[in-house]
């Protein structure tokens, strides 16, 4: 797994391309991820970084979570999430990259991870697609689960068996989503199609793992400031 960047989720819109087709796009908010913590293999057993984003209140944390963020020097924080890495070596600069987003260029290929909406209790046929019961000869059972009983033998109901009960709310990732448009001066993504959750959820952004790399990744501070400059020159 590559690092990453955590944001809200705003909402959808769209954006014209340069053949003027309309692209969905859902718009996610980046602003203020900052490093609470580097883990490295020696003390911590694996190689990973901890980003924190949205500032929190002291009182409305526990102690535990208090001592952390103070043990590491980080303000409080009210989502954290962690980026494992293969070797320590990756976190050597780690205080160089700039995790804002100017970490992602346009027509980059990512990664979106979000919690998704909450359904509530729910049917089999919404909430597993079930085809239904028979709609005609005097049925009255169309939308029901139908028998789940197992014969005689064993006589029981299988553990696992699909039944109604609470639906959404689950830990989502879609792949291969492109960047439309990185602004790093709203230090908001423009990422085309839908991603999971409702609107002010948190998602995880990271580049696509069935994508390459692109090159220098990750980016670090001021180079794309550098890079405009050399394109104007």
């Amino acid at each position: 797994m590559s690092l990453g960047l955590l944001g809200t989720k705003v909402g959808m819109t769209h954006v014209y391309d340069e053949d003027g087709r309309a692209v969905p796009v859902t718009v996610v908010n980046v602003a203020g991820n900052s490093v609470v913590q580097v883990k490295n293999a020696e003390t911590d057993g694996y190689s990973a970084v901890q980003i924190g984003v949205t500032d929190q209140k002291p009182q409305r944390l526990n102690k535990p979570a208090l001592g952390h963020f103070k043990k590491h020097g980080s303000d409080p924080k009210k989502h954290v999430e962690e980026f494992r890495v293969d070797s320590d070596e990756e976190l050597a600069d780690v205080k160089d990259i700039d995790f804002s987003a100017s970490m992602f260029a346009d027509g980059q290929w990512v990664d979106v991870i979000g919690t998704s909406k909450g359904k509530g209790f729910q049917g089999v046929y919404k909430r597993y697609s079930f085809g239904g019961l028979r709609a005609t000869h005097g049925s009255m059972m169309h939308r029901r689960t139908g028998a789940i009983g197992a014969g005689s033998t064993p006589g029981r109901v299988w553990k696992g068996t699909r039944m109604p009960g609470r639906h959404g709310g689950y830990n989502r990732t879609v792949q291969n989503l492109k960047v439309v448009q990185a602004r790093p001066d709203d230090n908001v993504l423009l990422i085309e199609g839908a991603v999971p959750g409702a609107k002010g959820g948190y998602v995880v952004v990271r580049p696509a793992i069935k994508k390459a790399l692109p090159a220098n990744w990750p980016p670090k501070k001021g180079a794309a400031s550098e890079e405009a400059a050399a394109d104007k020159a």
